[in-house]
């Protein structure tokens, strides 16, 4: 059944939006190369058509799909190359974050940190899928308290842009329990490290622990909705605009 929006609600109907197209993304019910049909989404949603091009106007900010005038919203592919390139960016912003966490000795966020880490280490013993997918919220939610304990709006800024593809969190649930154990052992050797100030300390963990996750990501790609580097250049017009097919909703 859609959710209807509720005028009581705090919850935006734009936010309602963005978080079904979103979640389409991340299961791979809205594949690479897909154009999104916005009366089907209204429809879900139980949005009016601008509040879902709110939403869509933010998911093209975090590259998740191109809107292309007249034609609407496409959604965008992912390689194995592009994921390389943001645990390349992710490492450079994060052990950044890291140091500059350690030398807040993680300000009011510490107690926050060490929390979040005692919540995953209680639910990964039993955790099936319902919990694996839990974990994977908690897992962003402690990353995102190293930006707030970094102090450093820029950084709050641009890192949900690059902390991880929607699909990334789906996945989470086939990383080995080995895999989940050594990252969670980062989280708690990271969440030390900023405790007693060791910059240093602090910045070699994170660069380790984004490594492992690339390494862990590497292993279970067969499960992401990934494309090739051919795959994921659309085609393109002699007007600069990516090809489309009759069955393409067109939006005049």
């Amino acid at each position: 059944m859609s959710p209807t929006p509720d005028p009581q609600s705090a919850v935006p109907a734009r936010e309602i939006a963005y978080r079904i197209v979103y979640d389409a993304i991340a299961s791979g019910r809205y594949l690479p190369g897909q154009w999104i049909r916005e009366d089907e989404v209204t429809a879900e949603a139980g949005v009016s058509r601008t509040p879902l091009r709110e939403a869509l106007q933010r998911l093209q900010s975090e590259g998740l799909v191109q809107l292309v005038r007249h034609r609407g919203a496409l959604v965008v592919g992912w390689t194995s190359a592009d994921l390389d390139d943001l645990f390349d960016i992710r490492v450079a912003l994060e052990t950044y974050g890291a140091r500059r966490a350690a030398q807040r000795r993680g300000g009011a966020q510490l107690e926050s940190l060490q929390k979040l880490c005692a919540s995953m280490d209680e639910i990964l013993p039993a955790a099936q899928e319902p919990e694996l997918q839990q974990l994977g919220h908690l897992c962003i939610d402690f990353h995102r308290g190293i930006h707030e304990a970094a102090d450093n709006r820029k950084l709050l800024s641009v890192m949900p842009m690059v902390l991880a593809p929607p699909f990334v969190s789906e996945a989470f649930h086939h990383h080995t329990r080995l895999e989940l154990e050594q990252a969670f052992a980062h989280h708690r050797e990271l969440v030390e490290a900023i405790a007693i100030g060791d910059e240093d300390w602090a910045e070699g963990v994170m660069r380790a622990h984004l490594r492992h996750g690339r390494r862990s990501l590497r292993r279970m790609e067969r499960h992401l909705p990934l494309m090739t580097s051919h795959d994921a250049e659309p085609a393109v017009t002699d007007t600069g605009q990516p090809e489309t097919t009759s069955s393409d909703p067109v939006h005049e």
